[in-house]
């Protein structure tokens, strides 16, 4: 049809004889899109549906640009938005009107009832744009309603392109203004702030700080627009967004410092992707060789040092965090380790690694990315520093994705020097200078001008916890800093003091993965554990409090030398092995329990004292499954943070839904070919269970514990429970016979069970005294806040009764069945062994007694093991019930007088 008039004739036509089909067929061979616009609009309503139900098919058989804009605009002439099409083809059609000269069709349908706020227009022909501009003033001075004045004032702005433009400015900024608080779900904001920054005048840097958060928020506003205003606020506002401890901090040392630390910074900002290119690299070494490195090192450390906590200015939404400036972070991270030779540098990574991971309520870990881009980033890094970094963080880290890299780096490493993963970690473990002889070094602070000592630091590990001793110039022992150090070396100080902080993590790392030997069958030459263990500087203080077995004696360094039971020397050149109580005579294990108690030796973890769970007889019958922690109400949260330090892996959070499914919680143990399950789910019925804010269920009920294994099939649940734990798939494998199980690996499987339920259990919770929520777990509660005893707490019975004469209490308690008992001045008390609860006597009262985050019995009282929480608890509440009369929490008092 080459004419409009004989395309008018053939769509009246098809209306008359109510034909859609001829109807639409008409409209889409127009050669305008005008035209189409044009002979739609006088068309019923029910035939223009009908014809835009036919537009789909259509756009699919366009052979031309023409017909397939045609078939765009007819799909959404009746469509209660233009928003439910995506920008390109939203472009097609405002392009296609435009560069046919129906601007003014265009920019119509733009500023009229329907929003058009996805066009992309960068692409158009100048004289199309200046069309489109010209409608759009006129359409401005024309506008019935302020909404079609503020349209035209949008679509301005979008054809504008950035352009310097005066014409409606004040309109600009006034909606500018308005939009603040609002830039997420407003991506015109950013056509007209580009027009603006273009035409050289600014944005409130509040609006600019909220327009970098939509940027980089997780679901960002990624367009031409928003780019180009990124780019220009980078040059023009500051480099950072203030609004939270890290970045206030940051923009108020960069105010001091040389232009050449902003750039980095800058440059920072730039980074977004996992890893950085090497154009980037390239930048950044050259940016850096600009500053000062060791001070770049020092300051950026303690930026980022302060990431997290709130905001310190309002934002307009919740953010955990500002987007933007964990971007900037992010790209810091990797600066820092571009940093060569300095031994800082992997430390303060690793710091901003487990920082970024702290859990923040309904969230999960705070910023994953962040601890992702650290570990990544130790992964490439040379040197001893980063390896004993990256040995330390693989013990301490259970957030999966991040272990997964860190692990993948130890593993690439070990491959390089052609050792294995365990000794790669062995050997990663730095000295931090102390002498070999004793553990120890003295740190000199002095005038350098006339070399005189104004003070000595003596850096030494005590009970395996790393401390400083203090000497002022006269060699004199003092108990606090010396003035001099204080006021002229506070960087050496400081840089002490993170030292002591790093030697304390790492002689917590090589405990950690000693404890974890225990489920292995790892042994080494005499030779090499002497090396890298009983003679090493640090994992020496570790190593000499336990004990080990060499060619299959028991011993324990002591007085300069190995020695059993019997006191005597065992040498040899053989094979040496951790030892366990599994296997050991009832005599043995009780000997050396004694023989730890009378040397006052704590170990790192519990060895001697450690739980042996042996096969019972109601497990031998039925003899693939453990129902011994069975039936236990856990706090979700507080037991996926256990299972996490314990090595099993929980895959998923468990959603309260009626259509999901989860796996059991799970440990591999590929030395042996296993996998234990311990079988829990989401506890309550979808619609009325306990849940938090997330939707996840804050309870679990536990069920059986199973040994299948390692390639067998993976069980799941339905979130409901209708069916069981069961094996989906055609494969189906039984469970491993418990009889089958070596008795090393079923006790220490058992064991962590019994720590998940002893610890997460809400028996143990004061608060939930009232049976929860709708006294539903009173009974439970009850029963097992005060009930029989597990083998932890026949544990903690056994050594209570032989510390207790010890004690300066000791004269006024005793273990009696489940229960320590305490003689107060006021009150009789009795300390429940497995949950810490307390019952006041006469009367069986309960006394509601809520346990410190920190329990600080162990200051006081000797224990011969670190590690367990509950023990500390139940000493820390007799403590302070055996002199009552000084209690002054007012709770309690009131407690105390009912």
């Amino acid at each position: 049809m080459s004419d409009f008039e004989t395309c008018r004739a053939a769509v009246r036509a098809a209306a008359e004889r109510d034909d859609a089909s001829a109807v639409h067929e008409a409209l889409a061979s127009a050669p305008e899109l005008s035209w189409t616009v044009e002979l739609l609009r006088p068309l019923p309503e029910y035939l223009r549906l009908r014809v835009r139900l036919r537009a789909d098919e259509a756009y699919g058989r366009a052979e031309t640009e023409q017909q397939r804009a045609a078939a765009l605009y007819l799909r959404v002439s009746e469509s209660p938005e233009l928003a439910a099409l995506g920008p390109r083809e939203l472009e097609d059609v405002v392009r296609t009107a435009v560069a046919r000269k129906a601007a003014a069709a265009a920019c119509k349908r733009a500023i009229g009832r329907m929003q058009l706020p996805w066009v992309l227009l960068d692409g158009l022909p100048d004289d199309a744009r200046h069309r489109l501009l010209r409608h759009c003033v006129e359409r401005y001075r024309d506008a019935e309603t302020p909404e079609q004045r503020d349209q035209a004032v949008v679509l301005h702005a979008m054809a504008s392109a950035g352009r310097p433009d005066d014409l409606m400015a004040a309109d600009r900024h006034r909606l500018l203004a308005g939009w603040a608080g609002k830039v997420q779900y407003t991506l015109e904001s950013y056509d007209a702030a580009w027009v603006e920054l273009a035409s050289g005048r600014e944005i409130p840097s509040a609006l600019g700080a909220e327009m970098r958060r939509a940027y980089h928020d997780s679901q960002p506003l990624r367009t031409t627009a928003s780019r180009e205003v990124v780019g220009l606020l980078a040059e023009r506002h500051p480099v950072l967004n203030a609004g939270e401890r890290w970045s206030d901090h940051a923009l108020a040392e960069l105010a001091g410092l040389p232009a050449a630390w902003a750039d980095v910074l800058r440059h920072a900002a730039t980074l977004t992707s996992v890893r950085p290119s090497a154009p980037w690299t390239r930048t950044a070494r050259t940016l850096l060789a600009e500053v000062d490195a060791e001070r770049f090192l020092e300051r950026v450390a303690d930026w980022l040092a302060l990431l997290g906590g709130p905001p310190t200015l309002p934002r307009e939404r919740v953010f955990p965090y500002d987007p933007y400036n964990y971007e900037v972070a992010r790209g810091l991270v990797w600066t820092l380790s571009f940093l060569p030779g300095h031994a800082r540098a992997p430390r303060a990574l690793g710091a901003v690694l487990e920082r970024a991971l702290r859990r923040m309520p309904g969230v999960g870990p705070g910023m994953p990315k962040l601890a992702n881009a650290c570990a990544t980033a130790l992964c490439t890094m040379e040197g001893e520093a980063a390896l004993a970094e990256l040995a330390r963080l693989t013990t301490r880290v259970t957030y999966k994705a991040t272990l997964k890299i860190l692990q993948a780096g130890l593993d690439a490493r070990a491959r390089d020097l052609g050792l294995g993963r365990e000794e790669i970690e062995e050997l990663a473990v730095p000295s931090f200078g102390l002498s070999p002889e004793d553990g120890r070094r003295v740190v000199r602070f002095g005038n350098e001008a006339t070399d005189a000592t104004e003070a000595t630091a003596e850096l030494l590990t005590e009970d395996g916890t790393a401390v400083l001793r203090w000497r002022n110039a006269a060699g004199k022992q003092v108990t606090s800093v010396p003035a001099a150090v204080r006021r002229d070396h506070a960087r050496r100080l400081k840089e002490l003091r993170a030292e002591v902080k790093e030697i304390n993590a790492t002689l917590g790392a090589v405990a950690r993965r000693l404890e974890r030997v225990l489920l292995t069958r790892r042994s080494w030459p005499a030779q090499v554990w002497r090396e890298r263990y009983l003679e090493h500087p640090l994992a020496g203080t570790v190593a000499r409090r336990l004990l080990w077995t060499l060619d299959g004696t028991a011993c324990r360094y002591t007085d300069g030398a190995l020695r059993d039971l019997a006191g005597e020397p065992v040498t040899g050149q053989g094979t040496v092995r951790l030892w366990h109580p599994v296997g050991r005579t009832v005599e043995e294990v009780m000997a050396w329990r004694r023989r730890l108690e009378d040397e006052r030796v704590t170990q790192p973890f519990k060895q001697a004292h450690r739980e042996v769970y042996l096969l019972t007889d109601a497990e031998r019958r039925t003899a693939t499954y453990s129902n011994r922690f069975a039936g236990h109400i856990l706090g979700q949260h507080r037991f996926r943070s256990l299972a996490a330090q314990r090595g099993w892996h929980d895959a998923e959070l468990r959603i309260c839904h009626h259509d999901t499914s989860y796996p059991p919680a799970v440990r591999e143990l590929p030395e042996w070919g296993l996998r234990a399950e311990y079988w829990v789910r989401g506890e309550g019925e979808s619609g009325s269970a306990p849940t938090t804010d997330s939707g996840a269920y804050a309870l679990l009920a536990t069920d059986q514990v199973r040994f299948y294994p390692i390639d067998a099939p993976g069980n799941t649940i339905d979130s409901e429970g209708r069916q069981g734990f069961c094996m989906p798939g055609p494969r189906e494998v039984d469970p491993v016979p418990l009889e089958e199980i070596p008795a090393r690996v079923l006790s220490e499987v058992l064991r962590d069970v019994d720590l998940f339920v002893g610890v997460a259990s809400v028996a143990g919770d004061p608060t939930w005294q009232d049976g929860g929520p709708g006294g539903h777990y009173a009974r439970y509660w009850s029963s097992v806040g005060f009930g029989e005893l597990s083998e932890t707490a026949r544990t903690r019975h056994d050594l209570l009764a032989r510390l207790l004469p010890r004690l300066a209490i000791g004269d006024r308690c005793h273990v009696e069945g489940r229960f320590l008992h305490v003689k107060g001045a006021l009150h009789t008390y009795r300390i429940h062994l497995g949950s810490g609860n307390v019952l006041r006597d006469p009367g069986d009262r309960y006394l509601c007694v809520l346990a410190k985050s920190e329990p600080s019995s162990s200051a006081q009282v000797y224990l011969p093991f670190d590690g367990d929480w509950t023990l500390s608890v139940i000493l820390s509440k007799a403590l302070m019930l055996a002199d009552d009369t000084r209690i002054t929490d007012p709770v309690l008092l009131e407690q105390l007088r009912g």
